[in-house]
């Protein structure tokens, strides 16, 4: 299945919940999860039955799979290095995701959504302990330091990005140095400081099956 290519409010309004998709827009009146605006489809405005379990499991894992912009197959991927690490499967898999390097330059403020860290990586924009990182998945250990590159165009991306950022503060298991252009990922972060994205327990629940 190939990555989505449609209107990105399409997929917060099925979902029901800002995914946060398009950065700073996200946060403007006409967003249309603000003014209420029904699902997508021809069904969009009517009542549909109460969801099965597995509906309610379904949903959960999509809204954190497009939250993070991951293909099915990507995310099942992640998800069985959750279950291999030690400790709650739910938490390992928040924290896996959370760590990836698109992730964690788009919570340094580098870029406005994680769509466009992703390309920022893709177009080797960024290096990772002072070596050039191409890769959006990588996942980031304590004491990885990431840092834009050095050239005019490279520099120029990210500084759009954190005018158009302003205001946001990096998480505390980040550290960021904005006029540098560089951060460092101070250590894993617990699960209430990456916040209630979703219910990970139902996602663990889906794929259990």
């Amino acid at each position: 299945m190939g990555s989505y290519s449609g209107p990105s409010c399409r997929l917060c309004r099925r979902e029901g919940m800002k995914l946060f998709l398009k950065g700073a827009r996200c946060g403007m009146a006409k967003c249309p999860i603000e003014r209420g605006r029904p699902p997508p489809g021809m069904h969009g405005q009517r009542r549909g039955r109460k969801a099965s379990g597995y509906g309610v499991q379904l949903r959960e894992k999509q809204r954190l799979r497009r939250q993070y912009g991951l293909r099915e197959r990507q995310f099942r991927l992640v998800f069985s290095r959750a279950v291999r690490k030690r400790g709650v499967t739910g938490e390992m898999l928040l924290q896996l995701l959370e760590t990836r390097l698109d992730s964690v330059v788009y919570r340094m403020g580098f870029a406005p959504s994680r769509r466009a860290a992703r390309q920022m990586v893709g177009h080797s924009h960024v290096l990772v302990n002072g070596r050039r990182a191409d890769v959006p998945s990588m996942v980031l250990g304590p004491g990885s330091l990431v840092e834009v590159r050095q050239i005019g165009r490279s520099r120029e991306l990210v500084r759009r990005g954190l005018e158009a950022m302003q205001g946001r503060e990096p998480p505390p298991w980040l550290s960021v140095d904005a006029k540098n252009f560089k951060g460092s990922l101070l250590r894993i972060p617990s699960r209430e400081e990456i916040g209630p994205l979703v219910n990970e327990q139902l996602v663990v629940e889906l794929y259990s099956k």
